[in-house]
């Protein structure tokens, strides 16, 4: 059914998604974090459905061509899906109805719309009058011919009307949930020793009464439905159609993609239930999910956190060393190297680097490379303040960052009011690159510095996100930056320029061959009966060519440490080589950083990157990786990468069976990497 030499990708990241859901079921995790992590768990699921359950549904209607050419059975790896997404959701609902426990017993309560007392009944009444009622409409849903468009994202009350005296048909209703206009929660009145909230439905379930009075109903219930769209954006290859056109196109077919999931409350009138499927053009094959009272539990990652009367303190952030209470962060970084990891570095020094920068006179130009931004970017506002000052500024905005199209479109405009010359990435391939170069003139002489990272330009995800920066003005790392430029400011003819590059990997063009060269020589080593080691932190290792090279090197003898959070193809475990050793930590912060350490013969080769081992990331995207080049800094990333493969408490073996076993921590030292590394990196100061 499968190839056996790797696991299959989506059943891979399946098992990735079940370790967040390990999380929201730690006990040791704090309440709060715990119901976050079912809300991560819910908006993971949600995009997998979107974009990879979706595009193996379109394998499927390709039938023989999608097996002959992709070597794969779309329709088993969905059947699995199906029967994995479903044990996930009852160990899901299991998980909650703990965490419901739990917060009754700190006197915190979610009621439903039956358990309110009269005092909150006239608060909740007065609220869906006040704040609710004009964003809620009523559709009766048997009256109208064209279905209603089910908007991927919403949640939706489907309501069936009836009368106790049965002297009225039953009719059935559609309500959607304005949760994106809305708080989802409401706190109630209650008493002083007790915190009570309601949901956004359950306010409009109590007043179903007060919407359909006039229908002469007097019996209703509602429960909610949710439909997951086809989220991937199908561009066309018309030249004479601008990338803004066609991003904007996809965004709107998105809207209306075909259906590729359907929740429900499994308490839902079955001849509703039968109505609603039929309605949708859906039939039983297809992923038809029944769960709890409760849907879009995404938006769980903002559940209240006032309600708490003890709140986690969340370690705050610090400036690196050598940069605590200096008056230029440019003048230190001309001088030496600094990386900086987040989130235990205070993400502020790159922006006070752009601000510096903006104001600087002897700066003439900085070109940077933009991902994913913050909602309201700090360095948006830097860079706007440096064209104020005469600078020339160029922003790489790559629109078709999945989920970032609408946002991105808008920096484009705000910066190119601003007078920033905005570049928006190349045809068929997304700039994923993390890059930002600083030219100066004192007197007669050009001086270039600037960064390179593992992570996107974004405040707020820098606090929660594990990411390496490196801050320098290595002439060689510059060039390869300006290269790169130059080649983003005109793809059309500059594409052989990226082969010049002698520093940096750069994908498309050269990274794939350096990392292979990289490999076959710790492979050397091994067959010369020296010691050989690659050390490998990664988002997602994915690529056949790269597996089927470690299962080389691991054959020769290469001992092969690897660390990778979501996707993991890899089998560990195999009679012809030394068992490979492999983890996943998922912890309070999002493990985001891409690091590689060789051996090479004692004189260790490390990197920082911006691209996982996949081939879209190797082969169809301007990725980097930069060479760390200072041994007091290679230590550190060593150091860093030891405390992980140390992690006793947060991480899980990643093997054949995807069981997810925590490491057990025997009778030695408890190690929770991410609480490590932040003391770890504390002591320096």
């Amino acid at each position: 059914m499968y190839k056996k030499k790797i696991i299959v990708r989506d059943i891979s990241w399946l098992s990735f998604n079940n370790r967040v859901l390990q999380e929201a079921a730690d006990d040791t995790v704090p309440l709060l974090e715990r119901i976050k992590f079912l809300g991560i768990f819910s908006n993971n699921l949600d995009e997998f459905f979107r974009v990879r359950v979706a595009a193996l549904q379109r394998m499927a209607e390709l039938g023989n061509k999608a097996k002959m050419h992709l070597e794969i059975n779309p329709e088993s790896i969905l059947e699995d899906i199906q029967e994995i997404v479903l044990n996930q959701q009852r160990e899901f609902d299991r998980i909650w109805n703990e965490i419901l426990r739990e917060l009754k017993k700190q006197k915190i309560f979610l009621l439903k719309d039956t358990q309110l007392n009269k005092t909150q009944q006239q608060f909740v009444l007065n609220y869906f009058n006040d704040e609710v009622r004009g964003n809620v409409i009523p559709l009766i849903i048997e009256s109208i011919h064209s279905f209603p468009f089910l908007n991927d994202k919403s949640i939706y009350l489907a309501c069936t009307l009836s009368k106790k005296d049965k002297s009225v048909t039953k009719r059935f209703a559609l309500l959607s949930v304005p949760a994106r206009r809305l708080p989802r929660f409401v706190v109630l009145p209650s008493k002083s020793t007790e915190k009570q909230l309601i949901l956004l439905e359950d306010v409009i379930r109590f007043c179903l009464p007060t919407i359909f009075s006039f229908f002469g109903y007097d019996t209703f219930s509602a429960h909610i439905i949710k439909v997951t769209r086809d989220a991937e954006i199908d561009l066309d290859n018309d030249v004479s159609t601008s990338l803004i056109q066609k991003i904007e196109k996809g965004l709107k077919n998105r809207k209306k993609g075909k259906p590729v999931r359907f929740v429900f409350d499994k308490a839902i009138d079955p001849s509703l239930l039968t109505y609603l499927v039929k309605r949708l053009g859906l039939s039983r094959k297809d992923n038809l999910i029944p769960g709890g009272r409760i849907h879009n539990f995404k938006d769980f990652m903002n559940f209240p956190s006032e309600v708490f009367n003890e709140k986690k303190v969340r370690k705050k952030p610090f400036i690196h060393p050598k940069l605590n209470n200096v008056t230029s962060v440019s003048h230190v970084v001309l001088k030496q190297d600094i990386l900086l990891n987040f989130p235990y570095h205070s993400f502020e020094t790159i922006i006070d680097l752009l601000r510096e920068a903006a104001i600087d006179p002897t700066v003439q130009s900085i070109k940077v490379t933009c991902y994913r931004l913050a909602s309201r970017s700090k360095i948006v506002n830097a860079l706007t303040n440096a064209v104020r000052n005469g600078k020339k500024v160029t922003a790489v905005i790559e629109l078709r960052a999945r989920f970032d199209e609408e946002a991105n479109l808008e920096w484009k405009e705000e910066l190119e009011e601003a007078g920033v010359n905005v570049l928006l990435g190349i045809p068929n391939m997304k700039v994923h690159a993390k890059l930002c170069i600083i030219k100066k003139k004192i007197g007669t002489k050009i001086i270039e510095y600037g960064f390179i990272s593992t992570g996107n330009l974004n405040e707020r995800t820098a606090k929660v996100y594990g990411d390496h920066c490196l801050l320098t003005a290595n002439a060689s790392i510059m060039v390869d930056i300006n290269k790169i430029f130059r080649y983003l400011e005109n793809p059309a003819i500059n594409l052989p320029i990226l082969s010049t590059c002698k520093t940096l990997l750069v994908s498309p063009v050269s990274m794939r061959k350096q990392l292979l060269q990289l490999i076959n020589k710790e492979i050397y080593f091994a067959k010369k009966k020296k010691h050989a080691s690659i050390t490998l932190k990664l988002n997602s290792l994915s690529d056949e060519v790269m597996i089927d090279k470690l299962y080389d090197a691991a054959k020769a003898g290469v001992e092969i440490n690897l660390i990778v959070r979501g996707i993991f193809c890899m089998l560990t475990q195999n009679k012809q080589f030394k068992k490979v050793e492999a983890i996943s930590i998922v912890d309070e912060y999002l493990e985001h950083a891409r690091v590689m350490v060789f051996n090479h013969g004692g004189n260790e080769k490390a990197f920082i990157s911006s691209a996982d081992w996949m081939t879209r990331n190797i082969d169809h995207r301007i990725e980097a990786a930069c060479p760390i080049l200072s041994k007091e800094l290679i230590e550190e990333i060593k150091d860093i990468l030891k405390i992980q493969l140390s992690d006793n408490i947060k991480a899980r073996i990643l093997d054949n069976t995807l069981a997810n076993n925590y490491v057990n921590p025997r009778n030695t030292k408890k190690v929770q990497s991410q609480v490590e590394i932040y003391n770890y990196l504390r002591k320096k100061i």
